[in-house]
């Protein structure tokens, strides 16, 4: 080859030295390793990494056998069964692209979503029958319906032409799936919350899922054949990659249908559980379950996100035993892409100095190539002092593809060589990113910026808070104030007053909510407070 240097004469890329990135490469190596070894667990159901392998290859070449193949949408709706599990490798599997659909959604966006994705088939769990059967009815084209039985849920009605189980028996279980092509492909099609008009559809590829399930294991830590408990909803950006990651570990991943304290604590129990994930939300539920609950006696971790954790929740978590790692990340990043890797320096901090450490959201994840914290106009990074506030931004293989039929808003997202998130953040002088806070849930109140992440941590040290959320109200003089909304605890008694007084005495005087509001707090499926239906209860306020 005249011209090229010796690195580029007869060593090109062939199928002896090049296999595209898939995730679906774990399963079959686990299975064939550790085939005994237990893989999934829904109480009395209980399968080997065989039989999950089994029945993955049978749902694929079911699929397959029904002409649903490369560039295809099958979507799915469930709670966290083996069923939602064993769909993250079948329909891959068979060329075709996964879309896990919230649980939580309405009728019409369902229906959006099933017309959006032009999905060709739609498993349905009979949790959620009714409400699909009212989307299905808004749907503009056939869609191959098909019903999971579960014995340990007695209700809900068939919507389909035939079950899962039946679905599986027309499968081969030695069917010849094969990696994809380009790992450039789609995998997964995730929605986003959809919070302001119809949601966005995130397209995931291959090599993405690949890199971000082994970076959960490799940032984290995780030992082989881990316990990992399923709290985390799979359809929530195909559950932090886990299910992959799960298959990797040649771990365990223990089913659980509802996220209650009694269950979790149970499965801490008697399933020796080791791993689990959650937002903020949930770790406040068990910091706050009855101390009868807490009989486990072994080391657990969790990994955190959404909004930054509360300092004192963290300290909660941590005074009974289980260890918080806080990781960041969006839909449009494969779920947690960045992680407040933790120091062997710092395990001589202890109490509120120890839990303000784990709060920020850290360092990019290993499959994350670029992190920064800049202008958003000018993409300039902001100085790393902690205080100089700009928006994040992200580089490299997690990032998604872009939103599905929608150029207008993938060519927004992407700038520069850069996915703009819309998060607002600082730059510590270690190199550690902290979020502030959304850039809509930033309050200017008489030309000052509150963060109202901050003022929330304030409030969740207050010993009569269960939860609390901050957002702006708009007022004639200062343009806006800061508006708490408060969930007390069962046994917790305190007045807007002293609420406010408590504010008062921890933080700058103009950062204190004007206003207290009591009651119950609006959440999304994955425990994220929803801030944009507190403004609109913010703004009524007059």
């Amino acid at each position: 080859m005249t011209g090229a240097n010796i690195y580029e004469r007869h060593l090109d890329q062939c199928q002896a030295n090049y296999t595209p990135l898939s995730p679906l490469s774990f399963i079959e190596r686990t299975a064939q390793v550790y085939p005994d070894y237990p893989s999934v667990v829904y109480g009395v159901r209980r399968y080997s990494w065989a039989e999950t392998y089994t029945r993955c290859r049978r749902l694929a070449s079911a699929l397959d056998r029904r002409g649903i193949g490369r560039g295809d949408t099958v979507s799915i709706i469930a709670a966290n069964i083996p069923e939602l599990y064993e769909a993250h490798f079948g329909i891959p599997m068979a060329g075709a692209v996964l879309n896990a659909i919230n649980t939580r959604l309405d009728a019409p966006i369902i229906a959006f979503i099933l017309n959006h994705a032009e999905s060709k088939v739609l498993l349905v769990d009979p949790e959620f029958s009714a409400i699909v059967q009212d989307a299905l009815e808004q749907v503009d084209h056939d869609i191959l319906v098909i019903d999971i039985e579960d014995p340990s849920f007695d209700s809900g009605e068939k919507l389909g032409s035939l079950t899962y189980d039946a679905l599986l028996a027309e499968g081969d279980p030695e069917f010849a799936w094969s990696l994809p092509a380009d790992e450039w492909d789609a995998i997964t099609l995730n929605y986003t919350s959809g919070t302001t008009g119809n949601p966005k559809g995130v397209v995931y590829h291959h090599r993405g899922a690949a890199l971000n399930a082994q970076s959960d294991l490799l940032d984290w830590g995780m030992p082989r054949h881990s316990v990992y408990l399923w709290t985390l909803p799979m359809f929530h950006c195909n559950g932090w990659c886990f299910p992959w990651a799960m298959a990797a570990n040649a771990g365990v991943s223990v089913c659980l249908r509802a996220v209650r304290d009694e269950p979790i604590y149970a499965a801490f129990r008697d399933e020796k559980v080791t791993h689990f994930c959650g937002a903020p939300i949930v770790l406040n539920m068990l910091a706050n379950a009855p101390d009868n609950l807490k009989d486990f006696d072994h080391e657990i971790k969790v990994m955190t996100a959404g909004a930054p954790p509360p300092a004192a929740v963290v300290k909660k978590m941590e005074d009974m035993g289980i260890e918080v790692t806080h990781v960041y990340g969006l839909t449009e990043t494969y779920g947690p892409s960045v992680v407040c890797a933790w120091k062997d320096e710092w395990n001589s901090k202890e109490g509120e100095e120890r839990a303000a450490l784990k709060v920020r959201q850290g360092v990019r994840y290993s499959a994350l190539s670029g992190l920064m914290v800049a202008d958003p106009d000018t993409l300039e990074p902001v100085p790393a002092d902690g205080e100089t506030l700009g928006e994040i931004f992200m580089q490299g293989n997690v990032v998604m593809k872009g939103y599905l039929k929608n150029s207008d808003a993938t060519d927004k997202a992407f700038r520069g060589g850069w996915f703009a998130s819309g998060d607002l953040g600082v730059m510590h002088a270690d190199g550690y990113v902290a979020l502030k806070d959304r850039s809509k849930d930033i309050i200017i109140s008489g030309g000052e910026n509150i963060s109202s992440v901050e003022v929330e941590d304030i409030l969740y040290k207050h010993p009569a808070v269960m939860e609390a959320a901050v957002v702006a109200r708009p007022d004639d003089k200062w343009g806006e104030t800061p508006c708490a909304f408060v969930e007390l605890k069962p046994d917790g008694q305190a007045t807007e007053a002293e609420i406010i007084a408590f504010c008062r005495d921890n933080m700058a005087h103009f950062k204190v909510p004007k206003t207290v509001v009591f009651g119950p707090l609006p959440k999304t499926s994955t425990g994220k407070i929803q801030k944009f239906k507190l403004r609109d209860q913010a703004k009524a306020l007059g």
